[in-house]
């Protein structure tokens, strides 16, 4: 059907977190055990490579055990109803194995890696990442994230942009909203625009004027919160 309406998706971590997967910014989240500078930089890498590939050989390991929630299926079960684009921070693939098929993945991928020499050779992995693993042009490969000091990948924040534009509605849900570009894609949508703020939290980040009227925030975790917003969502079809 080509007159559905569009939906576009911006997760964050507290859609994972319900699942089991370790958080950075809560108070008990993986930054109270890894410096960011450590583990998250271009300067890290370049200091102790094996720190790095440890910290995410760790969190690969953990993708094996923990499996989507409610919130993640009820984002792909929109697919019979909506044309939806998920924009997501998170390195997970839970939304994959929830069944989404169009995930752009702002942050970088858990599953994949990519050449230190030359950054379009990215490869699928599921196993540890170790020192003298190399691409097939002979360079060490790191993992598939995009570390702070770092740019987006251009095609993804170019294809989520196009999302926000094209939008009927936006879901921004499990993000403090806090990590700067990728939190500026859910006010690039049309003015009229309804956005859905699905998060426990106060809302603590700047919302635009314009916003204010089209901006409803379902004041709870991803889960329940996500459970209201489906039913409203499909009720009117």
């Amino acid at each position: 059907m080509t007159d559905r309406k569009k939906i576009l998706v911006f997760s964050g971590a507290g859609v994972s977190k319900e699942s089991g997967v370790e958080t950075f910014r809560d108070s008990d989240g993986l930054w109270n055990n890894f410096k960011i500078e450590d583990v998250a930089t271009p300067n890290g890498w370049r200091r102790d490579k094996e720190l790095v590939l440890n910290f995410y050989n760790e969190r690969r390991k953990q993708l094996k055990i923990v499996q989507p929630n409610k919130a993640h299926e009820l984002l792909a079960k929109l697919e019979d109803y909506f044309d939806v684009t998920i924009a997501t921070q998170n390195v997970d693939d839970l939304h994959e194995k929830a069944g989404s098929t169009n995930v752009i993945h702002l942050h970088g991928e858990l599953t994949k890696v990519r050449s230190t020499l030359d950054s379009k050779l990215v490869y699928d992995w599921t196993e540890d990442l170790n020192l003298g693993d190399k691409c097939e042009k002979g360079s060490q490969m790191r993992p598939h994230i995009v570390w702070f000091g770092e740019g987006l990948n251009e095609d993804n924040i170019d294809n989520a942009i196009r999302a926000a534009k094209e939008c009927d509605i936006c879901i921004v849900i499990g993000t403090s909203m806090q990590v700067s570009p990728a939190n500026e894609i859910p006010f690039l949508t049309k003015y009229n625009t309804l956005i859905y703020y699905v998060d426990p939290g106060d809302k603590d980040f700047y919302v635009p004027e314009f916003r204010e009227l089209e901006f409803k925030h379902i004041q709870e975790p991803a889960t329940t919160g996500m459970g209201k917003l489906y039913n409203e969502l499909t009720k009117q079809l």
